[in-house]
């Protein structure tokens, strides 16, 4: 077994069949097939069930996923741990975050991090929700998540660096005078919202309780600001997004409600590469913002 059939595997699994990954990895498609073919002799199991011309996983397949991925991980920490020894300044952090994180303090740490090391890129993938994060890290699909949580996370086979706790806000054109605003001081409100299980949702229902109406819900959180621009309602949001509300033009007050958004920075407990022990260096030094007075 070698790295490049753990790679060709996994660029099958995510990629969807054999034909997009041999597209992806610019190589012919027969010689994917032989590849794999010869990891499943080495192993003596089935990876993949081929039903006509597409491949499913099988049981074993599925569970070579994770060790695939933290073999071809802990190669790439291994490999850059010897270019920073012979001076190489470049590098790659690779991070997955939440949407609320990932407006800030994502925004703060990359400008921070940047300046700091100039040559080292950071790429953002994105998730929905904490186990969704926990689960790329714990596979090493990425090395550090941001995460945004009720209360104290505690995550077993992952790092865990408390960065800051958000206010829920409320956003809108048009706002009640309070500040805070009661949750029961919206009757009559229009709301856009995310679907249940957010605590942003959760707030969002106590609204409608006390008479406010649901007129659109969506599943992207980013299209939640440019739907109050656009005047179809009011949103309930962490902290993190009132500066840019308030540049596009919308006011924020927050809502009277002992609700916060805990945000954490999470991270392989296996070595980390040069690039991720930088970014991790600087999120403990981040000083949590008061998002409402930037």
């Amino acid at each position: 077994m070698d790295a490049r059939q753990l790679e060709y595997f996994l660029a099958i699994v995510d990629n969807d069949g054999f034909g997009r990954a041999a597209a992806k990895l610019h190589i012919a498609q027969p010689s994917l097939s032989q590849a794999v073919a010869g990891l499943e002799r080495e192993l003596g199991v089935r990876l993949f069930h081929r039903i006509g011309r597409g491949a499913v996983l099988s049981d074993a397949g599925k569970e070579l996923i994770g060790p695939a991925r933290q073999v071809l991980r802990d190669l790439r920490t291994a490999k850059a741990t010897m270019d920073s020894l012979k001076g190489v300044q470049r590098g790659h952090v690779e991070l997955v975050t939440m949407p609320s994180p990932g407006i800030e303090p994502l925004g703060t740490l990359t400008r921070l991090f940047t300046r700091e090391h100039p040559g080292i890129m950071v790429g953002a993938d994105a998730a929905f929700t904490p186990d969704e994060v926990l689960q790329k890290v714990r596979e090493g699909v990425c090395e550090l998540g941001l995460v945004g949580v009720p209360g104290d996370l505690r995550a077993p086979g992952v790092d865990v660096l408390p960065l800051e706790s958000q206010d829920f806000v409320l956003v809108g054109a048009e706002l009640p005078d309070d500040d805070p605003v009661p949750v029961t001081a919206l009757g009559g409100a229009r709301l856009i919202a995310s679907p249940p299980g957010s605590q942003m949702r959760r707030i969002v229902d106590e609204m409608v309780t006390s008479g406010a109406e649901i007129v659109a819900e969506v599943a992207h959180r980013t299209s939640i600001l440019p739907l109050v621009l656009q005047g179809v309602g009011l949103a309930v949001l962490p902290s993190a997004w009132v500066p840019l509300a308030r540049r596009a033009g919308a006011r924020a007050v927050r809502v009277d409600s002992p609700s916060r958004l805990h945000v954490a920075l999470v991270s392989r407990s296996a070595p980390l590469t040069p690039a991720a022990r930088a970014f991790l260096t600087v999120a403990r030094s981040y000083t949590p913002l008061d998002h409402l007075d930037t």
